[in-house]
This record gives structure tokens, C-alpha cells and sequence, in this order.
């Protein structure tokens, strides 16, 4: 057990501050008195060494336009090797205002109107729409879950690819089943990647936040080949709850695919970052790693709190604990509820929103995705709020 230097049962009030997470639900679904489980961010403030950094930056008083100085990009080269033991150079590295963006840049950037794009469902939404809404077309090959665990269907992946397949879009973690891919699951992906001259958009958003007994391994750090075909999203928005300071790198090893890359964030008008964000970003990268250590902790606590109560007080629903992010699906089939019911269901009854399953793919219908990044205390009062409103519905 590590020093608890930092308080994560406290949390913190959001209401009325501009959350998307919390004033989405007063203002927009009306119902009062909702516990707002749905989006991905955290109901703790960012660590304090960050918000020390941008109130210092805020004082100032003068918010022209920003310049990056040469620390922010060693912040990011620092990290990546005490963390993942990945060595990266500056000259790999560009950024973006966010993963979603970033995401969409290469799609317009590294494919073309037609081609087709593998994403594997049940994941992350903007991954569709980010092929869909740019005129190209998703190739879905589904993760199967079997033995307890979802994995990936590679066999179905390689009868999947033809000559218009341009790319292939990994969630690792992978959000929303939770899982941590290992060694060989990566190794064997990308060797089809590059059988089948595959370019890969890794977005590794939820590296930071691995459970006990896994490792998040960047994909790209597996060998030199890889690495040219690799294009890496991450940031700290998840790990240090700064996603509202939009600021993201974009890690790109191969220099031919850097430059179009950069041409076409210029071409966007993309250049000019958030200065909160750029020394947002540094200060975690750079005195951060402690509070992220108890974080990570406090949150697997957080996961084995509702595994327990689902398993001993709400046994029909089944709790699916990840091995990385805060994200986990409930398996909400044994209620029999058709999923608008459900959604229905969870937000007037038992007054907690959450994601539904669907919107990540077909794969889901009957499932929902429940946000734990809270204090203990507001995630026993959600549970409590569950276990009451499905015996009201037994009844």
C-alpha cells in the first residue's frame, strides 16, 4: 500500500462549472438528482502540481499566442520511458487538440475517399464516425468473448482485408471492454498489419490506467517495422482529468508519414495550441507520476468495491472488472428490459446515467458502460441507488 500523500475520497462539486458531465444531465435530460456516469473523465480534481502550474500561467495575465518550449516535448519523451520504457525521439513527435481530432486527421491524411478503414466493435464511437463522416468506409471485425475475456478475432481480421483496406484503428487499452492487450495479442496483429501493408492509428489514451498484473505495451515500441507503420494517439486528458484543456500528442516515428502529418495539421489551421494546456501537460508529465500511482490504486479499489456489491446484493446484473481504464460494462441482459427500457430504466429509476451499450456496436445491446472514476462514497450511493430501483422492479 502506497502513502495516501493524496485525497481521492473528497472529490469535488462540478455542478454548474461548464461539465458536459454533470450539466448535461440537469440541463439537457432534466432530471434532477442524476449521479452522471456516462462520459470519461474523472470526479477529481487534476493533481495538484498541475493546477499549481496553470494558476501560476493564469496569473500572468497575458494569453497571447503560445510558443512550445523545447521542456514540453522532453516532458513527453520522459514519460514515455519511465513508463512504458518506450524511447522516443523528439523529432517522432507532433500533437494535436485531442485524440478525436487527431484521429480524423489521419483518416483524411493517410487514406482516401472509399477506402476502407478496420475498426473492432464493441469500441470507442468516434472511431466510426471518424471513418464515416470522412467519406470512407468501416470494416468491422468484432472482438469475440469467450473464456471470460473478449480477445481479438485476428483470424476473422485477415479474411477481412481486401486491396481497398488502408488501415486498421487499435483502442489499447481498449475502451469499452477493458482490456490490457499483451505481448503476443500485438505482436500478432501487427504482423498482419504489415503482411497486408497496414497503417496503424493506435489511440493509447488509457495507457495510464492498468490494474495489477498487466502492462500496457505501446504497440509501436514492439520493433523498428512496426514503428514505421504506427501512428500513436495519447495524451494526459484521461490520466490527470485535463481533457477540457485539449492537448494531445501524436507520436510518429516514420518521417515520411510525420511530414504529411504536419502539412495537413497546418493545412486545418490546426497549429496554435491552448497555453493552459501546454504547461497543463508538462507539469504531469513531469510531477505527476505519484498522484497517477495512488490514483490507479484508488481505482482498482473502486472496481473491486462494485464487483463485490453486484456479485453479493445485484446479481442480475454482471459486472465485467477491466484491466485498464475506469470503464466497465454491465452486463444488463437477465433484467430482460429491450434497451431503450433499460437506458429508461437506470435514469428515471435508479436516477445514475450512464453509456449504453449500443452506441460502440451491436455487440453491446443489453450492456451498459458505468464511468468509476468517482469518490467511494458517490459510487456506493450510485450502487445503492441500482440495488434499490431493481427491487422496486422484482416487486
Amino acid at each position: 500500500m502506497s502513502e495516501n500523500k493524496y485525497d481521492f475520497d473528497s472529490g469535488i462539486d462540478r455542478r454548474n462549472t461548464c461539465s458536459l458531465k454533470w450539466d448535461f444531465c440537469q440541463h439537457v435530460l432534466g432530471v434532477p438528482d442524476v449521479i452522471p456516469m456516462w462520459v470519461a473523465d474523472m470526479d477529481f480534481p487534476a493533481p495538484p502540481e498541475v493546477v499549481e502550474a496553470v494558476k501560476k500561467r493564469a496569473e500572468h495575465g497575458a494569453y497571447g499566442y503560445p510558443f512550445i518550449p523545447r521542456s514540453f516535448w522532453t516532458s513527453i519523451i520522459n514519460w514515455m520511458k519511465a513508463r512504458h520504457g518506450w524511447e522516443i525521439k523528439r523529432e517522432w513527435l507532433s500533437r494535436a487538440p485531442g485524440v478525436v481530432p487527431a484521429l480524423n486527421i489521419c483518416v483524411q491524411t493517410y487514406t482516401a475517399p472509399g477506402d476502407k478503414i478496420i475498426v473492432q466493435s464493441p469500441v470507442y464511437y468516434p472511431f466510426f464516425s471518424a471513418v464515416e463522416n470522412n467519406g470512407r468506409r468501416v470494416v468491422k471485425n468484432p472482438l469475440v468473448y469467450k473464456n471470460n475475456r473478449w480477445q481479438m478475432d485476428l483470424e476473422g481480421l485477415k479474411q477481412k482485408i481486401d486491396h481497398r483496406t488502408k488501415m486498421l484503428i487499435l483502442c489499447s487499452p481498449h475502451n469499452p471492454v477493458g482490456r490490457v492487450w499483451e505481448r503476443p495479442e500485438l505482436e500478432a496483429l501487427a504482423e498482419i498489419c504489415l503482411k497486408h501493408n497496414l497503417l496503424i492509428i493506435s489511440d493509447e489514451i488509457h495507457a495510464e490506467h492498468v490494474y495489477k498484473g498487466h502492462k500496457h505495451i505501446p504497440i509501436a515500441s514492439l520493433s523498428p517495422e512496426v514503428a514505421a507503420r504506427t501512428i500513436t494517439l495519447n495524451a494526459p486528458s484521461k490520466a490527470f482529468n485535463i481533457a477540457g484543456l485539449t492537448t494531445s500528442e501524436v507520436i510518429i516515428p516514420n518521417p515520411r508519414l510525420l511530414n504529411l502529418y504536419q502539412t495537413h495539421l497546418e493545412n486545418l489551421g490546426l497549429t496554435v495550441n491552448n497555453i493552459f494546456g501546454l504547461v497543463a501537460l508538462e507539469a504531469a508529465y513531469t510531477h505527476g507520476a505519484a498522484w497517477l500511482d495512488q490514483l490507479v490504486e484508488y481505482l482498482e479499489g473502486n472496481m473491486d468495491y462494485a464487483q463485490h456489491y453486484f456479485e453479493e446484493r445485484i446479481p442480475q446484473i454482471k459486472f465485467l472488472k477491466p484491466e485498464g481504464t475506469y470503464l466497465a460494462l454491465l452486463d444488463c441482459r437477465a433484467l430482460g428490459l429491450p434497451q431503450k427500457e433499460l437506458n429508461e430504466f437506470f435514469l428515471k429509476k435508479a436516477r445514475v446515467y450512464f453509456d449504453e451499450g449500443p452506441i460502440f456496436g451491436e455487440e453491446l445491446v443489453g450492456f451498459e458502460r458505468m464511468n468509476l472514476a468517482c469518490p467511494r462514497s458517490l459510487l456506493a450511493e450510485a450502487l445503492q441507488r441500482i440495488n434499490s430501483a431493481i427491487s422496486e422492479l422484482g416487486s
